[in-house]
């Protein structure tokens, strides 16, 4: 895999790799940005919670399961020092559908954080993360009622 970033002013720059998208990188202005693309590390959190939903949708989809919407939510404490690297993370899995199975779900997320998600296998490596889900009945008409939710209880591999 390779990525290529490209300056364009100041604190501002263009980051794309071999699929061809691009995605703006930018600063805060206390430091000479100009607020106008994500910070590299909002990146990294987008990039967590990106791979490991996709590993989760795909497999309760294959598991037949009935998902009307779907969250993944990434809430990462960082050092006050600098790098100001994760110490901590915080993954919520939000579905709402019919009839959700909460046993399909817990399975999914074990096999996205086990061994579909490189993502989250190497930050794993390096930043202890708690899973959580919330699964909602969906209502219809954009009312939905919480049936269940916990806490995953997975080892991670080292």
């Amino acid at each position: 895999m390779n990525a290529i970033v490209t300056w364009r002013q100041g604190m501002s720059f263009t980051g794309k790799a071999g699929t061809g998208f691009q995605v703006p990188l930018g600063a805060d202005p206390e430091v000479g940005g100009a607020n106008d693309g994500f910070r590299p590390l909002e990146l990294m959190a987008v990039s967590l919670a990106g791979c490991t939903a996709m590993d989760v949708i795909s497999i309760l989809t294959k598991k037949k399961q009935e998902v009307t919407a779907f969250e993944v939510k990434v809430h990462a404490d960082q050092a006050e020092e600098f790098p100001q690297v994760f110490t901590h993370a915080v993954i919520t899995f939000l579905v709402t559908g019919r009839g959700v199975d909460e046993a399909a779900l817990l399975r999914a997320i074990e096999l996205s954080a086990t061994k579909y998600c490189p993502v989250q296998a190497m930050l794993g490596k390096v930043v202890p993360m708690e899973l959580v889900y919330e699964i909602y009945e969906d209502e219809g008409r954009g009312k939905r009622q919480l049936a269940k939710q916990g806490k995953v209880q997975i080892t991670l591999p080292a």
